[in-house]
């Protein structure tokens, strides 16, 4: 196993890593809305969120040499689940066909008071 770990994105708010490469497979940990030189949420909504999560989880991928390109799996954690419609407008700018496989869930609360996090799951095709 090897840990993943970039300047570029977030420290970790407890005691895990970014991620973790175990052979081809990258299993990185769930990213939210942090902005990685102030450590603080970003402002905007959910929008503003979103894309920031998506920058962070694209920090750790390149990282590692990788795109979102290489994802596979995707889990989306939403605080109110009637912003699924916004964020999955959001995805789609991210992902091309053929799209990751995704599961999207609400839950009661995210750290920090997100109202996104996502966690991702790549692999480095040989």
């Amino acid at each position: 196993m090897k840990k993943l770990s970039t300047q570029k994105a977030p420290a970790a708010v407890g005691p895990y890593s970014h991620g973790i490469q175990t052979g081809n497979l990258f299993f990185l940990s769930g990213q939210l809305g942090l902005n990685p030189e102030t450590g603080k949420m970003v402002e905007g909504g959910i929008e503003k969120q979103t894309h920031q999560v998506f920058k962070n989880i694209q920090a750790v991928l390149e990282s590692e040499g990788l795109t979102l390109n290489n994802v596979v799996k995707v889990l989306v954690l939403l605080s109110d689940i009637n912003d699924f419609a916004a964020v999955n407008a959001i995805y789609g700018e991210y992902f091309n066909e053929p799209y990751p496989a995704r599961s999207a869930f609400q839950v009661a609360a995210l750290p920090l008071g997100g109202q996104i996090e996502i966690e991702v799951i790549a692999e480095r095709s040989e």
